[in-house]
């Protein structure tokens, strides 16, 4: 992957600090770095689209890797498993570099499609925007959508909240005006300078996605059973399917492993992540040995290629929260959280995969009543997920033919497609979404479990769960008047909009 060109505007939406010594950004230097609009938008594609994954995306999922047990540290009571010490005090950078470093790209973006008329440009801004905002409001609630960076208008240095209602309204708005733009003709073509990473200028594809985003967005809102939101399923089963329609649709940055950091996927051995990804997790690790929750023998193929075997032989991973046992101070026993399909240097990150829409049209379907089209959308789910890891089409077969012998239709339910989707969308946010809309429950995630070292000053109970992050503590410092309450015990424990029952 080329080196991610850092448009950073002179003045920001929010203060930040560069403390972080393992961030991004300190260890890559911009080969230019224009402020604002000073390049024409074939020239600040490239830069939009990095800085939404590789910053952005790479740091939502860093912050909750541990909340979704994905991921486990060597030592106990870590902060992202525990939902302890460094995570209640804000001094994480999600927020900065949303606010920061990406949604100004996107803003320029769009400001620059519309003075060299070329709405296809502001297409791609408004659905990367909407992908930034989606991930934004869904860690935290309440963000800031109108008062951010707008290259057109003097900077709002204490911006006003909106309610995650609005902010869902506004991914909406964004998402259907990109659409209505990418039919407009448009003078510049969006790969004139080979940089659209993701599509290489194919429209089509970009259509996709951004019906694929809207099914996502869509279909968050589960909990929600009358009102101007509620839940839809026909909505959600008309975006998905104008949405991705194969593998080759996936929205992903692919890395080169070459010797910058940056050329590197950030939770590899050689990526500037990689130390908050010790270890997979035991979760993670046994709903591998036993996906389908049956009793016969039957291990997932995609255990070997995403989980590299411990050096004293098989698959194990570290209890969320417990860290190494104290009698294996090297980890040994243990399979390290790097070298596997999405942690090697050379693996790409995903936004969102042609798998993940299956798993939400099946979701959508099987609320709706049907079933039989559920469990159809959900078996191709799974193909394309298997397929996207390259296992062979035998085990493919195999794979299939259990899932209709062992389950079938009859016993077909919601806890199949959701687990399914939890291994397909490993290291993706959007997860901590579904264990919310479910509510963490064990009938749906087999085995799940509180972790261990629990914070239980903030969460007593064996039911209470983390809902929401805490707002990092410079926007607190400069913007308290207008932001939500911080509390640790009130951001941490209070469900999200879309995470109430009405």
């Amino acid at each position: 992957m080329k080196k991610i060109y850092n448009y950073i505007i002179l003045v920001s939406l929010v203060s930040f600090s560069f403390s972080c010594s393992d961030d991004y950004f300190d260890v890559n230097s911009s080969e230019t770095q224009p402020t604002n609009t000073g390049l024409a938008p074939q020239y600040r594609i490239e830069g939009a689209i990095e800085n939404t994954v590789a910053t952005a995306q790479y740091r939502g999922v860093r912050e909750v890797l541990g909340v979704v047990q994905y991921g486990s540290q060597n030592t106990a009571a870590y902060y992202s498993e525990s939902w302890n010490t460094f995570l209640t005090t804000g001094s994480y950078f999600l927020w900065q570099n949303v606010y920061v470093y990406a949604l100004p790209n996107t803003a320029d973006l769009i400001f620059l499609g519309e003075e060299y008329n070329s709405p296809h440009y502001t297409a791609v801004g408004k659905i990367l925007r909407a992908y930034l905002f989606g991930m934004a409001t869904d860690q935290y609630g309440a963000i800031v959508t109108d008062d951010s960076y707008d290259p057109g208008q003097t900077i709002q240095l204490e911006p006003e909240f909106v309610s995650q209602e609005e902010v869902y309204e506004e991914i909406f708005l964004l998402l259907d005006e990109a659409l209505a733009e990418l039919d407009m003709e448009s003078e510049l073509g969006l790969d004139d300078e080979d940089g659209d990473i993701l599509y290489h200028g194919d429209l089509e594809q970009w259509k996709r996605f951004a019906n694929s985003t809207k099914a996502r967005y869509l279909n968050h809102l589960s909990k929600k059973s009358s009102g101007e939101h509620a839940y839809d399923p026909q909505a959600i089963i008309s975006a998905a399917e104008n949405g991705f329609n194969s593998n080759e649709d996936n929205a992903l940055i692919q890395y080169g492993g070459g010797e910058a950091s940056n050329d590197n996927q950030p939770f590899s051995e050689s990526g500037y992540g990689s130390t908050r990804f010790d270890y997979f997790s035991e979760f993670f690790v046994e709903l591998l040995k036993n996906p389908l929750n049956i009793s016969s023998d039957f291990q997932d193929p995609r255990l070997s290629v995403i989980v590299p075997e411990a050096i004293n032989g098989g698959y194990q991973g570290v209890p969320t929260g417990a860290g190494v046992d104290n009698e294996d101070e090297e980890g040994d026993n243990y399979s390290v959280g790097n070298g596997g399909f999405y942690t090697s240097p050379d693996s790409p990150t995903y936004m969102m995969t042609y798998s993940e829409v299956k798993f939400i049209e099946a979701e959508a379907r099987f609320r709706s009543g049907d079933v039989a089209g559920a469990y159809t959308a959900y078996k191709t789910g799974v193909e394309a997920d298997l397929q996207k890891l390259n296992i062979s089409a035998e085990e493919i077969s195999n794979y299939l033919t259990k899932i209709d012998t062992e389950i079938g239709q009859t016993e077909f339910d919601l806890s199949q497609i959701f687990v399914q989707k939890y291994i397909a969308n490993m290291l993706n946010p959007e997860t901590w979404v579904d264990f919310r809309r479910v509510d963490y429950s064990s009938d749906i995630y087999p085995g799940l479990e509180r972790p261990e070292n629990v914070n239980v000053s903030i969460f007593p109970n064996e039911d209470d769960w983390i809902r929401a992050m805490m707002y990092e503590y410079n926007e607190e410092d400069r913007n308290y008047e207008n932001m939500p309450n911080n509390d640790p015990s009130v951001r941490l424990t209070t469900p999200v909009w879309w995470d109430i029952e009405e």
